[in-house]
Order: C-alpha cells, then structure tokens, then sequence
C-alpha cells in the first residue's frame, strides 16, 4: 500500500508538471498563428478599394445605433449633441481565412484603419469640426465578416417647435448614409426597427419615447443614381416641472394679483402703483422665456399666457384711473342720472354685497327721519304744531317775566320757501316780533341753505364713491373669471 501511494503521487506530479509546460507552448502557437494569419491576410491587400470580387454588385452595409445619452438641447441653436454607439457590419471578401489552417483562429481584432471602412457619415451633421467616429478596433470573423463598434459625440441639426412650451415636445432626426457610393455600390440596410435604447442614461429635461428607424431610398437632382440612407427619429418629450415651479406658477400667482387691485381701496393711494409693480414682474419673466427660445415665428405657448396676462393687467391699470377719477368727483360733480342710480347703487351693489358703513348686508339702509322745514315763527316744529321736549328730558323752566308775543298780522317766515312770502299767520306785536329784522332772516336762510347745499353735495360725492366702489368690485370679479379661464385654455391646451 505505501509504494502504490508514493507511485500515484509521483504520476499526478509529473502530470500536473507536463500540463504546466503545454500550456504555454499552445499560447505561444497560437501567437504565431495569429501573427502569420495577419501577414498572410494583407500581404496584397488595399483598404482603398471596395472589398468585393464582382464590381457591379454593391456591398451590404448594416448599421445599428445606440443611443447613450442626450449630453445638450440647445433650443436657440437648434442643435442636439448626443453621446451614440455604432456599430456597423460587412463583409470583406478579401479577408477571410481558413480557420484550421491557423490552429483554429475564428476571429482577430486589428486597428480600424488597417481595412477597407464604408464612408458612413451623419448627414444632417452641425459640428463645426467635422469629427468623425473615433479610431477603435475592428472585429473580423474568418467568413470576411467585419464589425466595427466605434462611440462618437454628434452634433445634429434639429428643428424644434416651441408653440407648447413647456409641454413640448421635438422629434429630432440622425441620417446616416454613404457620402460618395451609391446604391448600386453600397446598399445601407438598419438591423433593427429602432435604435438600442438599452444603455441610456436619462437626461433631467428630457424624456426619450422612441428611437424608430427608417430606410430611405433618395434620388437627388445633381445624379441619377440612388442613394440609401437611415433615418433614426428621436423623440423627446420635455419634463416640464421645471418650468412650471419657476416659470409658470409664479406667473399665474401674479396674474391673480392683478384684480385685486381693483379690491385695494381707493383712498390707499397704491392701486396703481400695484397694478405697474405686477406690469414690470411679468415683464422680467417674459424676457427669461424669451433669452431661451429661438427667435422663430411661432410665439411659446407660455409667451401667449405672459402676453395675455401684461394686456389684462394694463387693462386693469387703465380701468383702475377711469375708476379712481369717479370715486374723486368733487361737490361740483353732476347728479347720479337715474338710470346708474337704479342699476349700480340699487341691483349691483346688491348682486356684489357692497354697502356703506352701518348699512345691513341683508337689507339698505334705513333712511333718517327728515327733519320738517325750519321755521322761524314757531321755533321750529312741524307746520300747526309745536315740538315737544324730547323723551327723558325735564320741560323747560318757564322765564318769568311777560313773553314775547310773536304774533302781528303780517307774514310767518319759512326758511325753506324763502323769507320773502310765507302763510298768513297771528298777528303779533310789531316792536316785538323778531320777523321784521330782515337782516336776521336773511342770514339765517343763508346759513340754511348753505348747510342743505353742503348735505346736497355731500349726498352726490357719496353716491359717486358709492358707484366707484361697485364698478371697482365688479371689475375685480370679471378679471378674476378672466384670469381663470385663461389658466384653464391655457393648460387644456397643453393637454
């Protein structure tokens, strides 16, 4: 038992021993395989010509594309920069081999520029430097089968339409085709529907829906012969929180500052200087929009809002002074004519719960007694008869001493109908009665008519105040459904 274990150890060494000696050997056979199979391969091999045996057949050329990432969209420019892979796939008849001639070799890797590559090129190209894909390797199978995956950095041409800005959004187009071959040369054809969207690393501002591809067959007018391409269309759609938090909210949180300038009272003194304050931060916000967005004919759905948003508040502003001119008549204002009265005091400060001081929402105002016309020959009561003292009060003490006897047979003066002409009254005392002093009389009508014309006017600036604040409170709600429907047209029709 112990010599057959110490055989069985000395055979499993000698073994391990061969195998670690072979190793070696077979790599280092296969190196000169390799490096006699790219001798042998293009030892008269030209990567200026077309790698075909028949010349009037053209060579297939298929292209994938992957998109990696949207690095820029530049709106203003309209340009978009993207971060692609491609790969492109064809078969080079001069570079096949037999692969158990070269121990068994199926595919090499060698530099790009050592074979013969297809002139495929972004048509709608935009870089300024023309950079093409990078140098990399190419794979080449031993059928003649080349796949060259290459990474390049485009800069295409798009055309972006900004009428719903921000809920845009742009379809933007990669074309690829053969710059000097023809379609009898050079047959593009897409591997797939779409392009690979596997490995995209998503973007901030933009959403990618789709990749589709298309193969065109274009006949241009300078030759007759066709030329294929690929069409790859990137459709994007904008994440547009972003512009709502801080471009559209704001705007609509001031345009709602707008009608309730007609709310601020008049006597504030700020209703305009409101109405200019909110004007001027729209303004600031329509030049933001405006620095990012190409100057093109279509106006942003966004420009649309500010623009309708500056015309309602200038209308406001401009409704404020018509109306702040109103709630100023002075005492030498016209009367309120009798339609305003009935239609603006009466139903529409009802409708828009307008009402003075002290006035009940629910009903007007009691008016005051009116107080009967002053008369001077009875100390002032109602016409026939005489005041009595007030509730509460103690009766007046009565003067000792004979009383004055105001009756005399001649007029009784009231202040309301002038002191000329009045009602016959008793006779009184003529060297006692206070009717003769004419020059008392007319001061005390003056003084009369003075306070009837000062409550005259009074009545009349109250009313237009009355009308000012109104016009003032339905304008505030007009421009307030105004504001909200715009909104709502607004965001429905980015919808």
């Amino acid at each position: 038992m112990p010599r057959n274990r110490y055989a069985c150890t000395v055979l499993f060494s000698v073994t391990c021993l061969e195998l670690i000696c072979w190793v070696p050997d077979c790599s280092g056979a296969q190196g000169k395989f390799a490096y006699k199979l790219l001798k042998d391969l293009f030892a008269n091999y030209s990567s200026a010509l077309r790698p075909v045996e028949d010349t009037d057949r053209a060579l297939n050329v298929t292209l994938q594309v992957t998109l990696s990432q949207i690095i820029d969209m530049d709106e203003r420019n309209q340009i978009l920069t993207a971060y692609l892979w491609i790969r492109q796939v064809w078969v080079d008849a001069y570079l096949a081999w037999d692969k158990e001639a070269y121990d068994g070799i199926d595919s090499i890797r060698i530099p790009s520029s050592y074979v013969w590559r297809p002139d495929i090129v972004l048509y709608n190209n935009a870089d300024e430097q023309f950079s093409g894909s990078m140098e990399t390797n190419v794979v080449i199978r031993h059928d003649g089968q080349i796949m060259w995956d290459s990474p390049a950095i485009t800069k295409s041409s798009c055309k972006v339409d900004v009428s719903y800005f921000p809920f845009d959004g742009q379809q933007c187009r990669l074309t690829f085709g053969s710059w000097t071959y023809n379609g009898n040369q050079i047959d593009l054809l897409n591997k797939q529907d779409t392009g690979g969207l596997t490995d995209f690393v998503e973007n901030v501002e933009w959403e990618v829906l789709g990749m589709p591809a298309r193969r065109n067959v274009i006949v241009y007018g300078c030759c007759s012969d066709p030329y294929p391409d690929v069409t790859y269309t990137l459709v994007l759609q904008r994440r547009a929180s972003f512009y709502i938090f801080n471009l559209l909210l704001p705007c609509v949180m001031i345009s709602f500052l707008a009608p309730l300038g007609f709310y601020l009272p008049a006597d504030s003194g700020e209703k305009v200087s409101l109405g200019v304050t909110v004007l001027l931060a729209l303004t600031v916000f329509q030049l933001l929009v405006a620095e990012s967005m190409p100057p093109a004919e279509n106006v942003p759905l966004i420009g649309k809002y500010y623009i309708a948003t500056m015309t309602l508040i200038t209308a406001s502003t401009a409704l404020t002074i018509f109306i702040m001119n109103i709630h100023h008549c002075g005492p030498g204002a016209k009367p309120l004519p009798r339609w305003a009265r009935k239609l603006i005091l009466h139903h529409m400060a009802r409708i828009f719960f307008v009402y003075e001081v002290g006035e009940s929402c629910q009903s007007p105002r009691p008016e005051p007694d009116s107080l009967p016309p002053a008369q001077v020959a009875n100390g002032g009561g109602p016409r026939g008869q005489t005041r009595g003292p007030a509730k509460g009060a103690s009766p007046p003490e009565e003067v000792p001493g004979p009383q004055p006897d105001w009756r005399e047979g001649g007029k009784f003066v009231d202040l309301e109908l002038g002191g000329g002409e009045g009602r016959e009254a008793p006779s009184c005392a003529k060297s006692r009665c206070l009717c003769h002093h004419s020059s008392i009389l007319r001061n005390v009508e003056f003084i009369a008519n003075c306070f009837r014309d000062q409550k005259a006017a009074q009545k009349r600036t109250g009313e237009w105040k009355k009308v000012a604040k109104v016009m003032d409170r339905f304008f505030m709600w007009v421009f307030f459904a105004m504001v909200f429907i715009m909104s709502f047209l607004i965001i429905g029709q980015a919808a």
